[in-house]
Order: structure tokens, then sequence, then C-alpha cells
């Protein structure tokens, strides 16, 4: 699965207003395809691409004020969705055990 994370193009008002609950709440009624699909998840390879570019960037002290907010805006979302596989690792490894598989 390949997530587009495409936040940084728009604003979002309630930024930070919705917080993730347990692992269990937020997981339990994804199915295994769901979980697996949300483990293996990647960033859409043009906003990696972009990541990448700058990161770069920020490295040569390339970066204006805009691209910099764009880049804390891109790792706030990676961040994000490495939560998210992580939570869905979890849940998978939660539910294999409770099973005994």
């Amino acid at each position: 699965m390949i997530v587009n994370l495409d936040y940084c193009s728009r604003r979002q008002s309630n930024h930070g207003a919705r917080h993730m609950q347990t692992d269990v709440e937020l997981l339990t009624s994804l199915s295994d395809e769901e979980l697996e699909a949300l483990a293996n998840s990647t960033l859409a390879p043009a906003l990696q691409v972009h990541l990448d570019e700058l990161l770069a960037k920020n490295a040569d002290n390339e970066l204006d004020d805009a691209g910099q907010a764009e880049l804390e805006c891109l790792l706030a979302r990676v961040d994000q969705l490495t939560i998210v596989k992580t939570r869905a690792r979890f849940t998978l490894r939660q539910q294999a055990e409770a099973t005994g598989a």
C-alpha cells in the first residue's frame, strides 16, 4: 500500500485536535488484510522524492522559511505514518498471541 500524505499542500485547522486512542481502540475494527496493508504501507513515491529533495536542500542550508515549514510538515506526516504502521504491527502481533498463532 502506498500512502499519499498530501497534507502539506493545505493547512489543517484542527492540527493536533484529534488524538489517537489506545492501540486496541484504534485498530481492532480492521481486518488482518487491512492491518497488513497498513503495516506495509509506504510514502507515495512522488512525496518521497520531494522529501528527499527538501532534506538535501536543508542539509546544504538552502531552504527558505516556506521550504522549512514544508519539510517540517512532511516529517510530521512521516512520523504519523510510522506510528500507524507500528500500531498495525502491534495489533497483528496481539491478535496472533491471543489466538495462539
